[in-house]
């Protein structure tokens, strides 16, 4: 199998920004390389290889991470060291050959290891962009904070989404190769639960692994002016309460400009995590849109985050207003 090459010792790769506007990772095109790494848990081979014959199948060439398939010697919950799952993500940004990051799976571990890898390296390196959900969360907030590009909130490289749900793929391929395609996001459950309309700049994730991160060196102190995104899993109400509260009592939602729901599975009865969602996040008297289809569902969207995009309740859309990836020449 192909693995990344050890780039960590040149570092002297040149960033390049466009004349105008922020820098955006290239659009995907056939022939491109994609690096799979494990940040977070363990990865199961069987599902490891199906995910990369689907990439593979999309005329892009995969090569792995060195301890992509690793496991921790002593805790087992984790995807091998935290030295070596920081040094496979960093070696993957920095080979210029490399277009994409895709995690091949979430857990638990990213907080483990997010603050031994080089950001200042990975600064001078060309944009890439970043795929994954759940524990991932950490990683695209550290991306935003340290390097200020946009990426994407999207199924992983071995979950079940992507391997058993054609459309989940899918949608991932056209935000990869056409982002136009998908630029208005909605699904057929998703409903206002707080109406109205607003702009802001996306972020967000899995709402445990933000309010968790508060305080950190990747915690976001404040999502006022963004549209947040919310999802989570195994969570049961009170624990959702939990989050949202630690969220609110932080102040990181105050001036948050609207909020943008996904799945909940796992999290108990719908309606009394719909009750919990409209209990907390109602006081803030923003738009706010109930299952919008991402996340840890059977099926998921992918959405980018780092871009500015206008959420309307009402009509049940996150719609994007900007270039997420640019054009494969730029």
């Amino acid at each position: 199998m192909n693995q990344l090459p050890d780039r960590t010792a040149h570092r002297t790769v040149h960033r390049s920004v466009p004349a105008s506007g922020p820098a955006r990772p290239r659009r995907l095109r056939a022939g491109d390389r994609v690096a799979l790494v494990a940040p977070s848990g363990p990865v199961a081979a069987d599902r490891l290889a199906a995910g990369e014959a689907l990439i593979r199948s999309w005329g892009l060439e995969v090569v792995l991470g060195a301890h992509v398939l690793d496991r921790h010697p002593v805790h087992g919950y984790l995807a091998g060291t935290d030295r070596d799952r920081a040094t496979d993500f960093e070696r993957a940004w920095l080979d210029p050959a490399v277009s994409a990051v895709i995690c091949a799976r979430g857990g638990y571990g990213i907080q483990r290891m997010v603050d031994l890898v080089d950001w200042d390296a990975l600064r001078g390196a060309p944009p890439k962009i970043l795929i994954g959900f759940s524990d991932v969360t950490v990683l695209h907030e550290a991306v935003a904070a340290r390097l200020a590009l946009p990426t994407l909130y999207g199924p992983m490289g071995s979950a079940g989404t992507f391997l058993d749900d054609p459309s989940t793929a899918e949608h991932l391929r056209r935000t990869l190769f056409d982002p136009d395609s998908t630029r208005t996001l909605t699904s057929r459950t998703a409903t206002a639960l707080v109406p109205g309309r607003a702009t802001g700049i996306t972020a967000g994730g899995c709402a445990a692994l933000l309010a968790t991160d508060l305080g950190t060196s990747t915690g976001r102190p404040s999502y006022a002016g963004t549209i947040l995104l919310l999802e989570d899993v195994n969570e049961q109400p009170y624990r959702l309460d939990r989050s949202l509260t630690q969220l609110l009592r932080s102040g990181a939602l105050d001036g948050v400009a609207g909020i943008a729901l996904g799945s909940w599975d796992g999290c108990g009865p719908l309606e009394r995590v719909r009750e919990v969602m409209l209990d907390r996040l109602g006081p803030l008297g923003v738009p706010v849109l109930w299952e919008l289809g991402f996340g840890h569902g059977p099926s998921s969207l992918t959405v980018p985050l780092g871009v500015r995009a206008l959420l309307d309740a009402d009509a049940g859309t996150l719609t994007i207003e900007e270039q997420v990836l640019a054009a494969p020449d730029a």
